[in-house]
């Protein structure tokens, strides 16, 4: 029986999420540029390794069994606890980061983010050529609710922007305060709810479809906001997505107040009393607050010095379609 540290190899654990993503072994042979039998091969080195079945093997479909899929999920957690070695190292001689992951609430200035993402690419690295950048690599994420707090704690992103406060900390989070949001209960005006008495009424937002924007999340449970109990409900993946809705008056629902309000001004939309409480939402960013001699990356730090700035926080909250005060 083949040794378990011996086959539990990172191309081991990378080519069981090739087969588990691509659906089927043959798929997964062309992307990795083997033929099937190759892997079909090693599979069963693994599985006569651990003694158990990986695959269930009277599906024509690459599909886990309970096992499987146990591996495959600490697998990827090794594969991910890898690479932040690998980067950790480079971080020791470098202090810049080869990669920062940054997952942004879908509710934030996507014009701020690239603001910031021009200025950081603008950053002249000690000894390098003036305008080459610090030779870190972002990566940005778009998420929705508690998907922007689950890219962050389970490791998929360094930096989260535009998370509530209201999630369990793991350990190791550190959150700051990034503003507040003000939300307002938007129709069009050819909605039938534009005409009815206010405050509308849970008796009558309940008979009208709403709109919401689905939460990114995918282990964490998703988070469901204002919406009541056997209401229809259109669901898009995006905020920008919602506020077309409303204006074509495809259904009802609350808009941050920022991007709400050109359209407002210009008669697309109109606010209408609800009797929810007009409490504002309240956004932080947080980060993985790393210990020991490495500390944070330099491009992190980068990052969070712009984060602190009260100009900042202000255009990712109010900079929406453009609009922002000086």
């Amino acid at each position: 029986m083949p040794d378990r540290r011996n086959v539990l190899t990172p191309e081991a654990l990378s080519m069981m999420d090739t087969i588990a993503r691509t659906g089927s072994f043959a798929a997964a042979a062309r992307e990795m540029g083997k033929v099937p039998s190759a892997l079909t091969y090693s599979v069963r080195q693994l599985e006569d390794a651990l003694d158990v079945l990986l695959f269930d093997r009277s599906s024509r479909q690459a599909q886990l069994t309970a096992a499987g899929t146990e591996l495959l999920t600490e697998g990827r957690r090794l594969l991910q606890e890898m690479d932040a070695v690998a980067n950790r190292v480079r971080r020791v001689a470098s202090g810049w980061e080869t990669e920062l992951s940054i997952s942004v609430d879908d509710i934030l200035s996507t014009t701020t983010l690239f603001e910031l993402v021009e200025a950081f690419s603008g950053v002249c690295v000690e000894g390098a050529t003036p305008g080459s950048g610090p030779g870190t690599r972002l990566r940005l994420r778009t998420n929705v609710l508690a998907g922007t707090w689950e890219a962050l704690v389970s490791g998929q992103a360094d930096l989260a922007i535009g998370v509530a406060g209201d999630f369990a900390n793991p350990g190791g989070i550190e959150l700051r305060p990034l503003g507040d949001v003000n939300f307002v209960f938007c129709v069009a005006p050819h909605h039938p709810l534009a005409r009815a008495t206010e405050p509308l009424t849970p008796e009558d937002l309940v008979q009208h479809r709403a709109v919401a924007v689905a939460d990114t999340a995918q282990r964490l449970s998703p988070v469901t906001v204002n919406l009541l109990p056997g209401q229809d409900v259109l669901t898009v993946p995006s905020m920008r997505m919602k506020l077309e809705a409303l204006i074509r008056g495809l259904g009802c629902g609350y808009l941050p107040e920022p991007l709400a309000r050109p359209h407002l001004q210009a008669g697309r939309l109109l606010s209408r009393q609800t009797p929810r409480q007009d409490t504002p939402a309240r956004l932080y960013y947080a980060w993985r607050a790393e210990r020991g001699a490495v500390g944070l990356g330099r491009a992190l730090q980068w990052w969070l010095t712009q984060l602190e700035q009260p100009t900042t926080q202000k255009a990712l909250i109010e900079r929406q379609a453009g609009l922002f005060p000086g």
